[in-house]
């Protein structure tokens, strides 16, 4: 997996804030909002405000590639923008997966497609203000559909292939409009582009 390098805070001038406490607020089926009761190191005992964290499993994209080079992805209804988008696979990392075991089995899951060549593209805060969570992105080569979709009882997609050309039209147009999936498909740019140097 990769590992990235933890900035520090003390470095670049900035206090750390220490959590003097917590409360659950909401129990949601995918995520939970905590109250925490913080405070800047080094003020005053008194000086302390509410933030309120997200909390969440791990995330977990794919950007799936086939021989010919085409992207899989999917589309789907999207509960709070109202509409359907188009996006690649992915989901939830669930309790005793590795992120890469969840890659495989949304990739799966969600378009019936498997590769035998699979590698880490990057991990991000998708929001590090509100969420306490991690997105991974895999790369899936080769990949070819093995099955049908099976999906859940509040899940819907419909398959789509594009030439992987055809992505930076894509998100430039507004088509593609997912936050974590224009990163996913950029750290595949990057990857593409620092492999022809």
């Amino acid at each position: 997996m990769l590992a990235y390098p933890v900035m520090n805070a003390e470095e670049h001038g900035i206090a750390r804030w220490e959590v003097l406490s917590r409360e659950t607020m909401a129990e949601c089926r995918v995520f939970s909002v905590e109250r925490r009761r913080m405070r800047r190191e080094g003020s005053p005992p008194g000086e302390a405000s509410d933030f309120y964290v997200l909390g969440a499993g791990d995330w977990v994209n794919v950007v799936a590639l086939t021989p010919e080079d085409d992207l899989v992805l999917v589309t789907q209804w999207r509960h709070a923008a109202g509409r359907v988008t188009l996006e690649i696979p992915g989901g939830m990392v669930d309790t005793g997966e590795t992120p890469r075991e969840a890659a495989e089995r949304e990739l799966l899951e969600e378009t019936g497609f498997a590769a035998p060549e699979w590698r880490p593209l990057g991990v991000i805060d998708p929001n590090p203000a509100i969420l306490a969570n991690r997105c991974h992105t895999f790369l899936a080569l080769g990949a070819r559909q093995v099955t049908t979709p099976h999906f859940d009882s509040n899940e819907e997609c419909g398959l789509v292939l594009r030439p992987w050309a055809e992505t930076p039209a894509l998100v430039t147009s507004g088509v593609i409009t997912h936050a974590l999936v224009v990163v996913a498909l950029h750290f595949e740019h990057l990857r593409r582009e620092n492999r022809e140097k």
